[in-house]
């Protein structure tokens, strides 16, 4: 039984030891199941021509604020400057967020973004698609059902997200390439960790 307990303690510390498998894992997880499903949904944003950056299309507002479309006969001209301002940075921050997770290039800041990102999308799909009323996509935790959209899947995104907000993006980033380029730092100053 000690040789077991010793077992169990020695890989346990060598697990603790690596503090870059946990990041780097959440990056390659993010990118492999949310990267392309945010451009994705990004693109069907996008207004026509070079200029579709800054000139949304009717979905994109659609489906940001499907109540004041709703509400406007879907006429883009009845919304205001801030409907255009929020879908916008909306579009972009769904199009950059993503790549900088990926990259590990302020990770922290852009996992923060991004958990923003997923709850604004949350609320909107809650309350302005009326997705509240879905009990199937809304779900349950605790219910034995783990496929519901909102409570069970956006649960695991926004863990994902706050693992890279604690631990940073790891040594296999592009923070790390900025932190190991950054002049030499007062002996005094708190190091930052990646």
């Amino acid at each position: 039984m000690n040789t077991l307990i010793r077992i169990h303690h020695a890989t346990a510390k060598a697990l603790e030891r690596s503090d870059w498998l946990l990041p780097t894992l959440a990056r390659v997880l993010f990118a492999a199941i949310l990267l392309v499903y945010f451009w994705k949904s990004a693109l069907t944003k996008l207004g026509d021509g070079m200029l579709g950056l800054f000139s949304p299309s009717m979905g994109a507002y659609a489906q940001i604020f499907p109540r004041a479309m709703e509400a406007a006969d879907y006429d883009i001209s009845q919304l205001g400057l801030f409907h255009w301002a929020v879908v916008t940075a909306g579009t972009w921050g769904e199009f950059l967020l993503p790549v900088l997770v990926v990259l590990g290039l302020f990770a922290r800041l852009a996992a923060l973004g991004m958990i923003g990102f997923v709850v604004v999308m949350t609320l909107t799909d809650l309350y302005g698609h009326d997705v509240i009323s879905e009990p199937a996509s809304l779900g349950a935790w605790f219910d034995g059902a783990p496929g519901s959209i909102i409570l069970d899947q956006r649960a695991l995104w926004v863990f994902l997200l706050v693992t890279l907000v604690i631990k940073g993006a790891g040594p296999l980033s592009l923070d790390r390439v900025l932190l190991n380029r950054a002049p030499a730092r007062d002996s005094a100053a708190v190091p930052l960790s990646n």
